[in-house]
């Protein structure tokens, strides 16, 4: 049977758009469907935009720093509408890009959503239909609402990117790094800001010592982290959002964020009826080569809720090209991805945590804490944290935790080391670059606890 296409790829963010490049390039035909703005999440309305977000929430702490540094100047008010402007003009930049490289690799796009008829086959919003070989999923994800009364009142990190205007005070209710990272944000931007979880601690699943560090620094930094606290109702009040809180409280704020989780784009897109299964929260059921049960329909990125992190997208992506057009079966490896989180203070991670490591093997626990000399000499408490997890056979680091200013960037590099099999000793072996924060990896000689 001859076929329009030899890949039709549904979703236009890092993913699809990297998998439809690189099939092309192979010489393969490609078209590409994306139903609303090419870049996805991670472009649009995810880390780009976020991590712009945190810059500008940064420069006021700047000020205070460079006036103990003996420099005479002064903090203006922070311009909403400025740098909103600005931020739009890149996005709409970046999405450019994203469409150009998709039309210079010979890929055709159609600006409208698609859903699957059957294993070869989708249909796009017109009514037309396109068959292909094969069929790559990369919808992607969506932030999910509480189910609260009045939670429609509340917006998402889609929406934050859009305010009219700087609220007075905020509420974010959620524990993850989304919720957390916005607290921070909105934080630096003089926004009063409050974040309600209803776990113990923020930033589940990290490593303990570090989340504790990182929400006592927020706490230090002016934001009332309320823990054990969830969001029960929302109510207009005015001009105001009235919320009552697990614990009877009543409070008022100018706007309500929900960060409290996010769901794969998989409702009406036909999947299951062609016999494409789907796992407890919609994600797309995948085996090691991102391949469905449906032999020519893949999934990548959010769809399949693996690892939601937009360089595992790409490089997901890329697997199946080498998987399915250049014969060389590659599975995806998800083992030893370092992470930043861009809460204040920032946050570097690879591998496993304390908790993790100790339910698998006798560990040593490098650690140390302390006020970095830039931050101190200004006479700001800051701490940061260095941290090794390590086996106690094998002497490898299991995991490396750094909390800090430009953690994300010393992790990148951390990770490489890791990655490799690292041993503490490597570590150890390893000459100090003095005076910087990250030189203390390499300078712990003996271990705080043992697990």
């Amino acid at each position: 049977m001859s076929f329009d296409y030899d890949l039709f790829v549904i979703g236009g963010g890092s993913g699809g758009v990297r998998a439809a490049r690189v099939a092309a390039a192979e010489g393969v035909k490609v078209a590409l469907a994306e139903e609303d703005r090419y870049g996805g999440t991670c472009v649009i309305r995810g880390c780009v935009p976020k991590k712009l977000m945190v810059f500008a929430s940064e420069y006021a702490g700047m000020v205070d720093d460079a006036q103990a540094y003996g420099w005479d100047i002064k903090a203006g008010a922070f311009d909403w509408d400025a740098f909103k402007g600005k931020l739009h003009a890149e996005l709409d930049r970046l999405e450019g890009i994203y469409r150009n490289l998709l039309k210079n690799s010979g890929v055709e796009s159609f600006d409208l959503r698609a859903k699957m008829v059957n294993a070869h086959t989708v249909e796009l919003s017109d009514g037309t239909q396109k068959t292909a070989k094969h069929v790559l999923l990369a919808m992607g994800g969506r932030p999910v609402w509480p189910d609260v009364p009045g939670a429609e009142l509340a917006i998402s990190s889609n929406e934050i990117f859009h305010l009219e205007k700087l609220p007075e005070s905020m509420l974010i209710v959620g524990g993850g790094y989304i919720a957390s990272e916005f607290a921070g944000i909105m934080n630096g931007l003089g926004v009063k800001t409050t974040q309600f979880y209803r776990g113990e601690q923020i930033l589940r699943g990290f490593d303990n010592e570090a989340r504790t560090l990182i929400s006592e620094e927020m706490v230090t930094r002016g934001i009332d982290v309320q823990l054990n606290t969830n969001a029960v109702a929302l109510a207009k009040d005015g001009d105001k959002i009235r919320v009552t809180d697990s614990n009877g409280k009543e409070s008022l704020f100018d706007q309500v964020m929900f960060a409290t989780g996010r769901a794969p784009n998989t409702d009406d897109m036909g999947l299951e009826e062609i016999g494409v299964k789907l796992g407890r929260k919609g994600e797309v059921v995948v085996d090691d080569y991102s391949q469905t049960g449906v032999p020519s329909v893949y999934a990548v990125g959010d769809v399949t809720d693996r690892v939601n992190l937009t360089p595992v997208a790409i490089r997901e992506g890329m697997a199946f090209v080498e998987t399915v057009f250049k014969g060389n079966p590659t599975k995806v490896d998800h083992e030893l991805i370092p992470t930043a989180i861009f809460t204040q203070p920032e946050m570097g991670t690879v591998g496993l945590s304390e908790e993790e490591a100790a339910e698998q093997e006798p560990v040593d626990i490098y650690s140390t804490s302390f006020k970095p000399m830039q931050q101190a000499f200004a006479g700001r408490a800051e701490r940061v944290l260095m941290k090794l997890i390590v086996s106690k056979a094998t002497r490898k680091v299991l995991g490396c935790h750094i909390v800090a200013p430009g953690a994300g960037e010393m992790i990148q590099l951390a990770g490489i080391a890791v990655k490799m099999g690292a041993t503490k000793e490597d570590f150890d072996r390893t000459v100090a670059v003095h005076p910087t924060m990250s030189e203390e990896l390499v300078t712990m000689k003996a271990p705080v606890r043992s697990q």
